[in-house]
């Protein structure tokens, strides 16, 4: 059985950023080959609102927090990552207006909504006239399955395509640190690069995982709900488009209980994964990983390795990080080991 399921983690620019309940550790390898670590403290609205964590709701907790923190994770390692003189190059580029900011954000948005929503939404419909000489709605089952399977060949054509980038390519390589090095710790193994070196970069509980496991969740609910829609709501010979506008959006809000469902479902099967049937239901998402993940070099386990020990130490210790703290520098792995020692307790309370 799985243990330690209270630990994540997420490649980043040069790093990984790993979190324990409470707290969480960001650890970047700058270019002249320090570690630069920042820690913080994983807050959840969980602790003014309890019901959230009833199981079905907590996934969208989870889920929208790792989005809020890994982004702030992204942003600290992409300026850790930087050398002198791109920073430089930077600082004198000056402030360009939040709108800047801002607009990546709208286009992605807009992007998701057009490619990953409406596109196999229509798929889906006019797939009908190639095959059986009318278009499928959605009191079809098979209209669920088609817009299912266009969905996961866009994710899976996406994460081929930015897997040709070079800077693509190590992060998934520090994603593969990221699994190697909690498999370590669900071994109950030393946090070193030689004990985690043996692991394999595929893990059950993977965000990638996630993601195949909601699109054939979605799916299933799409089938149920769907054809509850009112007949105007439903797109048909002769109606407008905009009623496939108005379907895709409705799909939006079952994301939410999509994702719900998939966070218990990654949860039972990472404390099963001995199982023969989780390994069944999970083969598919750890094909996908594949493609997202890289067997790491050992100086990129040193990363992952950093970020986990900070992480399990700070929540030994239980103090809270201001956020006026610099980040720790460390010269080298070893004085990370030297320094930052998560006791025998800590690692199997976790």
């Amino acid at each position: 059985m799985s243990r330690c399921a209270q630990v994540g983690g997420q490649a980043v620019i040069e790093g990984v950023m790993m979190r324990a309940p409470n707290s969480l550790a960001v650890a970047v390898r700058r270019p002249d080959g320090e570690i630069v670590v920042k820690e913080g403290v994983w807050q959840s609205i969980w602790d003014r609102l309890r019901f959230l964590r009833w199981p079905f709701l907590r996934g969208v907790v989870v889920m929208a927090e790792a989005m809020v923190n890994g982004m702030q994770a992204l942003n600290f390692s992409a300026a850790e990552s930087l050398t002198e003189e791109e920073k430089e190059k930077e600082q004198q580029g000056g402030d360009s207006g939040g709108w800047l900011f801002a607009l990546p954000l709208i286009i992605s948005l807009v992007l998701f909504f057009g490619v990953f929503k409406l596109l196999p939404h229509l798929a889906a419909t006019y797939a009908g006239d190639l095959f059986v000489g009318r278009k499928f709605t959605v009191n079809d089952n098979i209209y669920h399955v088609v817009d299912g399977v266009v969905k996961m060949a866009i994710f899976i054509a996406y994460v081929g395509a930015i897997s040709l980038l070079k800077d693509i390519r190590r992060v998934f390589m520090y994603h593969g640190a990221e699994h190697m090095s909690i498999y370590a710790l669900e071994a109950g193994e030393p946090l070193t690069v030689a004990y985690a070196r043996t692991k394999s970069p595929l893990h059950p509980r993977c965000g990638t995982s996630f993601l195949v496991v909601v699109i054939l969740i979605f799916i299933v609910v799409s089938a149920v709900l769907l054809p509850f829609l009112p007949e105007w709501a439903k797109p048909g010979e002769g109606k407008p488009f905009y009623v496939h506008l108005l379907v895709a959006l409705i799909k939006l809000p079952l994301l939410l209980p999509v994702a719900g469902i998939a966070y218990e479902f990654n949860r039972w099967a990472g404390r099963h994964t001995d199982n023969w049937l989780v390994k069944l239901l999970t083969w598919p998402g750890l094909l996908m990983q594949m493609l997202t993940t890289r067997r790491p070099t050992d100086d990129q386990l040193e990363i992952a390795l950093t970020a986990l020990r900070t992480a399990l130490w700070r929540e030994e210790t239980g103090e809270a990080v201001p956020d006026t703290e610099a980040p720790r520098v460390y010269e080298h792995f070893d004085a990370v080991v030297a320094q930052v020692q998560p006791s025998d307790e800590i690692i199997s309370r976790i």
